[in-house]
């Protein structure tokens, strides 16, 4: 497995196994063996999605050991701030029944639209995973969805910058501004719905594209993040489809294509906006 390294020199296995939406109970668990059993080693869950105690068990019930896994989960918008967000990382914690955690978040920023203090609560969030980070209790931290305006404040603030930010990256919602911005600042992007939540898999130019290379639209879309330098994490129940999202053929997008591609009209996003959102 290759890996991407982070500002912290931790390595992160460069293909992660997402787990939005997947039922808590048999069908995570199984979801997450298959994935484990097919190669992969980096999961990537929350405490919003409702299926930390299901990985706990898979990972319980894996015939690899813990230190081979690259685990990832969130602190949810209710319990931002100070306190709450240890207390919450706790939480996660007993639910996934381990010791450590390899990669904490702030699952969304506080935003304007919601709170005219936002960057204190933004701040006082990422104070406590600060704290986490050196008590030795997650191995990196990061945050989700944070646009540049979100991360500018934090920088300001802040005594450990962010390893990663996750946000929506895939065809047709690229983000280009926030991207730059990451570079520059040496944190490390990852993309949720790499695939736009499988609709984009009936787009006509990247049928076009993924079929020069004999592979399917959402390995194109795979290929689309990793060449970029962006950590996908795709999704699915499917083993079919949880094993070619992981064993992509060798293949490279040429400069022309991955432009065509990067000037697609808007397809496939979620709509929600980082700086308009009110959950």
């Amino acid at each position: 497995m290759k890996t991407f390294k982070l500002s912290n020199a931790i390595e992160i296995p460069a293909i992660g196994f997402g787990t939005w939406q997947i039922e808590d109970g048999e069908k995570v668990i199984n979801a997450v063996l298959n994935a484990i059993d097919e190669g992969y080693r980096h999961i990537d869950t929350a405490f919003f999605y409702h299926n930390e105690k299901g990985i706990g068990q898979a990972i319980k019930q894996a015939p690899i050991r813990r230190e081979e896994l690259f685990i990832t989960t969130k602190v949810w918008n209710t319990d931002r701030g100070f306190e709450q967000t240890l207390k919450a990382f706790e939480t996660s914690l007993q639910n996934l029944q381990l010791d450590y955690i390899d990669l904490y978040l702030i699952h969304w920023p506080a935003n304007e639209v919601q709170f005219e203090n936002w960057k204190e609560i933004n701040s006082q969030t990422w104070k406590a995973l600060e704290k986490l980070y050196k008590d030795g209790k997650v191995k990196a931290i990061g945050v989700c969805n944070f646009m540049v305006n979100h991360l500018e404040a934090l920088l300001e603030t802040c005594e450990i910058k962010p390893m990663i930010n996750q946000i929506e990256f895939h065809p047709g919602h690229t983000q280009p501004e926030v991207v730059a911005f990451c570079k520059q600042n040496d944190i490390l992007l990852e993309a949720w719905s790499p695939i736009g939540q499988g609709k984009i898999l009936d787009n006509d130019l990247l049928k076009s594209i993924a079929k020069k290379h004999n592979v399917n639209v959402a390995q194109l879309c795979i290929q689309f993040a990793l060449q970029q330098g962006i950590l996908p994490l795709p999704k699915s129940e499917t083993p079919i489809n949880i094993k070619n999202n992981l064993h992509l053929p060798e293949f490279e997008i040429s400069d022309e294509d991955l432009n065509t591609i990067l000037k697609m009209p808007s397809t496939g996003f979620t709509g929600l906006n980082p700086n308009e959102v009110t959950f």
